[in-house]
């Protein structure tokens, strides 16, 4: 899927939800659990449920591969039956030397047919090039995240010193961004718009803005919101941008609202409420 039809099924469904189908087996409703194909029916209900109101569905593929070869099967089933008309995202988090990447690339791209892939930046270039070189696909960079270890790295500040010749002075100049700023800064160098993406976690809510005003086109996945407390209309007007230019994530809060009989009926409300809100907001942009 292009942005370009990524930015139509945004406006035509009036939503920018992705909903993440990080299904794990301990919490799939106990009618369900006997079933000898429970994680795969539990996911059908749920994409059946809740398509109408989102635009992308992301697979955490740590919950299927804790199964072994039953779960990439299960994975595989899975993104064959998302509709086409829905962004594919492959929360795999993957990132090698270049011609272990290349390998990467072709599983979620070509084997199993992802959309997009999120990756760690912190092999450099090489390690991102074989999935940028895919048309047509997304990579999808961990900006800043979420977790309390963000900390340890992404948010420490660096001493970056620049070293220039000004009609014959040598001046050097040096600036002290945050870890995560200076590695959004050198990565969107190395792809486009079309293709690349960042991960901003939405309870970052103090970078929200300087983060926009860094990458004002970029398209954002912003994981977070629902049980992990980001808000949604802060996120909202901080980072919606003319394309809407955000994927908003919630996992949890959608396809476990309901443990009983009526899961997906309750993820169908749930996803139903975002897409009402979301609305709203984007008609909020529009008219600004």
């Amino acid at each position: 899927m292009t942005r370009k039809q990524l930015v139509e099924q945004i406006f035509l469904k009036h939503s920018y939800l992705c909903v993440g189908l990080d299904t794990d087996v301990d919490k799939i409703p106990l009618h369900l659990q006997s079933h000898p194909d429970a994680v795969f029916e539990f996911n059908k209900a749920i994409i059946d449920a809740t398509k109408e109101y989102c635009v992308s569905y992301k697979i955490n593929t740590a919950f299927y591969e804790a199964m072994g070869a039953k779960g990439w099967e299960i994975m595989q089933r899975t993104v064959d039956y998302i509709p086409e008309t829905h962004f594919k995202i492959a929360d795999a988090k993957r990132g090698d030397i270049g011609n272990t990447s290349a390998q990467y690339a072709k599983a979620f791209f070509e084997t199993l047919n992802f959309d997009a892939i999120t990756v760690a930046p912190y092999m450099g270039s090489d390690s991102l090039k074989p999935f940028l070189e895919y048309q047509n696909k997304t990579t999808i960079v961990l900006g800043l995240t979420s977790n309390a270890g963000a900390k340890d790295f992404e948010l420490q500040k660096m001493l970056i010193e620049t070293h220039i010749l000004d009609e014959g002075v040598h001046i050097i100049k040096k600036d002290t961004p945050f870890l995560y700023e200076w590695v959004i800064d050198k990565v969107r160098e190395w792809g486009t718009i079309e293709n690349l993406m960042f991960v901003i976690g939405a309870t970052r809510s103090d970078e929200l803005k300087s983060i926009r005003n860094k990458i004002p086109d970029h398209f954002l996945l912003i994981p977070g919101v629902g049980a992990q407390g980001g808000d949604l209309h802060e996120i909202s007007t901080h980072l919606l941008n003319k394309d809407a230019g955000i994927l908003v994530n919630s996992s949890r809060s959608i396809i476990y609202a309901s443990g009983g009989e009526d899961f997906a009926e309750k993820a169908k409300l749930a996803a139903k409420d975002y897409q009402g809100q979301m609305q709203s907001f984007l008609s909020e942009t529009a008219n600004t």
